[in-house]
């Protein structure tokens, strides 16, 4: 496996870092087979001297790219919410990170001011959406309060060979797509969607299903201010789920009452069997008693 020397790494420490290129060419993997799977924020020290060890005036075309003759560490772009960060986020950065050989990387994540302004409410604040997109395996830096629209400004200063997103224009704030000026650069590198599987998505499963995790959290101790619960509701939930313990209990004790019943009912049926059976003791009985019976009616001629 051949070894990703970054800027930074350590050659004199115990803990030096052996990179190698898998599906999650990001991790990092340390001495004694343990995973360095965070990545660094872009102010980190790590971040700033692979920034400043790329040479930013050769320029990298997708044809270059595809071609894997990159004269350097390709830098790649990718920005977004990650609210709920899920299986098609992860697909998405995975394909980014292995658009071409040797990536690095780079994650936008929206602040919560500018994302609930423009998109609307979160479920995870900001600094979770931060800390989650940091433990994918295949990111290598993540900037926090990334821009929602891309300028030329940002793009230079970080370095920014390729923008990964998906193809489907996205229209912000009276702009038809956000990601128009990259797509003119040639710099847009698209991405596919996961069918059926996003955070308007899992949103929309848990608003389906409201009562039952509600009712879940109440009975797993949470209270009914925690969840925004008026106090009507958080008794007709609570009713229901006594209504469904008891429901639990009848079934378990009907089930033990049928098992019982099977059990008793095969020894019923054994010991009729042994009785009054074709070979049971009943007929055995008859059958001697028969005999004896015909011998006392018919006795042997005399000779």
């Amino acid at each position: 496996m051949p070894k990703r020397k970054h800027a930074d790494e350590d050659k004199s420490s115990n803990n030096q870092m052996i990179y190698g290129q898998s599906d999650c060419g990001g991790r990092a993997m340390l001495r004694g087979g343990s995973l360095r799977c965070e990545a660094p924020f872009s102010t980190d020290l790590e971040a700033v001297k692979e920034r400043e060890a790329c040479d930013y005036s050769i320029k990298i075309d997708m044809e270059t790219a595809k071609a894997g003759q990159a004269p350097r560490r390709i830098r790649i772009y990718a920005d977004g919410i990650y609210d709920l960060f899920h299986l098609g986020h992860a697909r998405q950065l995975k394909q980014a990170k292995n658009a071409f050989p040797d990536v690095w990387l780079i994650v936008g994540v929206n602040n919560d001011a500018m994302t609930h302004s423009l998109k609307g409410k979160t479920v995870m604040n900001e600094d979770e959406r931060y800390e989650a997109v940091r433990y994918c395996c295949v990111v290598d830096e993540v900037i926090r309060d990334a821009p929602w629209v891309l300028t030329e400004e940002f793009l230079t200063q970080n370095k920014i060979d390729f923008v990964a997103h998906d193809e489907v224009p996205y229209t912000s704030d009276g702009q038809d797509d956000v990601y128009a000026l990259i797509k003119q650069k040639g710099m847009f590198l698209p991405t596919q969607r996961t069918e059926g599987v996003s955070t308007s998505d899992l949103v929309a499963r848990i608003v389906k299903d409201y009562d039952i995790y509600v009712r879940r959290n109440l009975a797993r101790g949470y209270s009914a201010k925690e969840m925004n619960v008026s106090f009507i509701n958080e008794k007709k939930f609570l009713l229901q789920n006594k209504m469904d313990e008891l429901k639990d209990k009848f079934e378990e004790k009907r089930h033990g009452f049928i098992h019982t019943w099977e059990e008793k009912s095969r020894d019923f049926i054994g010991s009729f069997l042994e009785l009054f059976g074709r070979e049971g003791a009943l007929n055995n009985l008859w059958n001697e008693s028969k005999g004896r019976l015909q011998r006392a009616i018919s006795p042997p001629p005399s000779p």
